[in-house]
């Protein structure tokens, strides 16, 4: 199933301040030369959101979210995102692929 409209509900409602990004996806973003504002920007203005799928949370009062950031059809940002009172990026990958029909074939529907 697709989650894309509801996180695109709950992400705006955040503020930059409130965007917590672990050493472990700040480590990855530099590796991949991912910028973390534009990260930031991404999940406080998720237009560019395409696909995201519900994940298993470790913590009773959290979501866990796969999440594909579209740019082309052939680069995406994909963050793993938990939301509670903080929205907190655990991972980050930047995809040069085409990654569409990986994304959605791999979700439970």
């Amino acid at each position: 199933m697709n989650y894309k409209d509801i996180l695109k509900e709950k992400l705006p409602k955040y503020k930059k301040k409130d965007i917590i990004i672990t050493y472990h996806a700040e480590k990855q973003a530099k590796f991949r030369c991912v910028d973390l504002d534009e990260v930031k920007e991404n999940i406080i203005n998720p237009k560019r959101l395409a696909f995201a799928e519900k994940q298993k949370a470790e913590r009773e009062r959290e979501e866990k979210y796969n999440c594909y950031f579209g740019y082309s059809k052939t680069q995406c940002h994909r963050y793993i995102l938990v939301i509670n009172a903080k929205c907190i990026v655990c991972t980050i990958i930047k995809i040069n692929r085409r990654w569409q029909h990986t994304a959605e074939k791999n979700a439970k529907i």
